[in-house]
């Protein structure tokens, strides 16, 4: 009997402690632990990114350059996603049955069970249309997203694009960025990236079981709030930079302008250009084939990456230079028969004129190849040591200018152009015993010396300046705040003590504003420019038409290079362009004859697509060396054709051996 009793209490207790555990367990899942209750949540939550607006640029002015536009892309939960109208979701976005099923299966590669993205950038007139009959594709849904509008569509080169993220970009952030998200690809996008991304943000959005969006959760207490990025000021003119693009149109070359008292870059044109806009929307990929596979070479950064033989723009740093070294003064006078001979008077290295007995200044003016020669030869030849060494030291001088090395400009890809070292020569020339008759061209910019658009115009911001510059750059202020950069506020010196620069500005003066300068016929009324015409020579076509100058004299406000490939003479073709950009920015005006402004906006300098044949080739070349002719005035042919002729180092090597 006891037995039985002790049984029934023993059982009864196992009843009671099994209901006791029940209720406790109950709860605690019900009333201390709320991962049950999340987990009940998530089955009628959606997160929702919400993705920031990139931040605005704007010009020096405060007019917007690029801006945000809203596009919605069309996600997919594979696994939700069952018995929906295919063929109206297709119709809807304007894709087919093919398309919709690539889209799908790469969804659910990616995950069956989270959302991945089905079409991206859908404009607002197609989601108006889709978001009637949005409840009717269960597992799909809408995310709000923004993407860059240019309304003027110019500068694409300094402004960059954006892109979708790939696997790379998304290792290198740390995980910051997700698979959809979008990078700066190139310019100030991609440089200023950190800057104008902003902070992602989480919207928590419940639904019901049609997937019809019923209100916040929990009253948005678990959202957090997108951060916009911040805006950029550039230092653009926009009207300027409008004005160069269309006095550049269908011509290959650079257009860059810098304010020298700051180093912010007032114009920059890399041309063959196109429409930033190009690089937006659904039609990007297609967009972006197009132009890498066009043979101008839109994409390619012209100011900072294409490196030229700088011609008679190089003729004011060696004036300086030398001076600097000891080797000439403003005093110093040679004479020009009409060319400098080297190599014991076996070669020569030609001016088209001649000169007869000239100073420094003169040089300058007229662009006397022989007062170069004789200058180089000093340099290298008679400072009491060997040719490497002495070269050795004229490139250090360069160097100072900002030559052979890159000048920091916020952009990527900025490329340093080519100074050739001494053991470059003392390699070519199988010893060290070489001379200054060994690379004579260099003396007037020629040869294997490279300077990109960029580092030309900043040689002009330093002769506006008397011996300095700041580093180019393209954003002027930051954020709200208006921060600027420290390394952008740096006196950089070139190295040459500021009074050797007025006999050098007095020819460059000279060259403009006087009868018988080589610019004389591109001088800006009213306005004291001082400029340089140089024409390059081009082995593979046509020379290049260059023009440097700075204005005005005193307090300069614009330091300028144009280079024009293929167009023949600077003071032809990129004199008149330095004109129009120089006078429109110091006095929001054009003087030039209408006739004139004419000739260079309608002017083409593409070269033929290679499917043409040749004769059609020639005949263009042909009757473009006639319009040069045709358009010279007897002042032109007076002042302009100095065109550097030489006899390459090479012809002569064996008479130095």
């Amino acid at each position: 009997m006891n037995s039985f009793f002790a049984r029934k209490f023993v059982i009864q207790g196992i009843f009671i402690t099994i209901a006791v555990v029940i209720v406790a367990r109950l709860f605690y899942i019900q009333v201390i632990d709320k991962t049950y209750l999340l987990s009940a949540n998530n089955n009628v939550l959606r997160k929702v990114v919400v993705y920031p607006a990139r931040g605005v640029v704007y010009d020096r002015n405060g007019k917007v350059l690029v801006q945000n536009e809203p596009v919605y892309d069309l996600l997919v939960t594979p696994i939700e996603a069952k018995e929906i109208d295919t063929a109206l979701l297709c119709q809807l976005i304007d894709i087919d049955h093919e398309g919709f099923q690539t889209r799908m299966n790469k969804a659910r590669t990616h995950s069956p069970y989270r959302p991945s993205i089905f079409e991206k950038q859908l404009s607002a007139t197609t989601y108006a249309q889709l978001q009637e009959h949005l409840y009717k594709f269960r597992g799909f849904y809408v995310q709000n997203r923004t993407v860059r509008s240019y309304p003027d569509s110019i500068a694409p080169q300094l402004l960059g694009y954006i892109q979708e993220v790939n696997d790379k970009d998304i290792e290198r952030s740390e995980g910051f960025y997700r698979p959809g998200d979008y990078i700066g690809a190139s310019g100030i996008e991609r440089s200023y990236e950190e800057l104008l991304r902003g902070q992602r943000g989480v919207r928590n959005q419940m639904v019901d079981a049609l997937n019809r969006p019923k209100g916040s959760f929990m009253e948005g207490k678990y959202d957090t709030l997108a951060v916009a990025g911040d805006g950029l000021v550039s230092t653009i003119d926009r009207d300027l930079q409008m004005l160069a693009e269309k006095l550049m149109k269908n011509k290959m070359g650079s257009v860059v302008a810098i304010e020298p008292a700051t180093g912010e870059i007032l114009t920059f044109v890399s041309a063959p250009s196109y429409d930033p806009n190009l690089m937006v929307g659904r039609q990007r990929g297609n967009n972006y084939m197009k132009l890498l596979r066009d043979e101008t070479r839109p994409l390619f950064i012209r100011p900072i990456q294409a490196s030229y033989p700088p011609g008679s723009v190089f003729k004011v740093v060696a004036a300086l230079t030398a001076q600097q070294a000891g080797v000439i003064d403003e005093k110093t006078v040679f004479y020009c028969p009409g060319g400098y001979r080297y190599g014991g008077g076996r070669a020569i290295m030609r001016c088209t004129h001649v000169d007869g007995a000239t100073t420094l200044a003169k040089s300058i003016q007229t662009s006397c190849n022989t007062y170069y020669g004789y200058t180089y030869a000093r340099m290298i030849d008679s400072r009491g040591m060997s040719g490497p060494k002495a070269y050795d030291l004229w490139r250090e001088a360069l160097s100072k200018f900002g030559l052979g090395h890159t000048l920091g400009i916020d952009l990527p890809g900025e490329k340093p152009g080519l100074i050739p070292t001494s053991d470059f020569y003392t390699k070519r020339y199988g010893n060290d015993k070489w001379r200054s008759s060994f690379n004579i061209s260099l003396s007037i910019g020629q040869g294997e010396m490279g300077i990109t658009p960029l580092q030309m115009a900043n040689i002009m911001a330093i002769v506006a300046n008397r011996g300095f510059y700041y580093r180019p750059h393209l954003v002027k202020a930051i954020g709200e705040k208006g921060i600027v950069k420290d390394e952008f506020k740096e006196k950089i010196s070139a190295g040459v003590d500021a009074k050797y620069y007025e006999p050098v500005i007095e020819g460059m003066h000279r060259a403009v504003n006087v009868p018988g300068g080589t610019g004389y016929r591109v001088r800006v009324p009213g306005v004291e420019m001082c400029g340089k015409t140089g024409t390059v020579q081009n082995p593979h076509g046509e020379n290049h038409a260059v023009f440097f100058a700075f204005a005005p004299r005193e307090n300069p406000k614009i330091a300028i290079a144009v280079f024009v490939e293929n167009a023949g003479y600077g003071g032809v073709w990129a004199g008149p362009i330095v004109n129009m950009l120089v006078e429109k920015y110091l006095k929001d005006t054009i003087s030039l004859p209408k006739y004139e402004q004419d000739r260079i906006f309608n002017a083409s300098f593409l070269p033929e697509p290679k499917v043409k044949k040749e004769e059609e080739v020639n005949k263009t070349t042909s009757d473009r060396k006639k319009q040069t002719r045709r358009h010279k005035t007897p002042e032109a042919q007076a002042t302009e054709p100095r065109r550097e002729f030489f006899v390459h180092h090479s012809q002569i090597r064996k008479g130095h051996q």
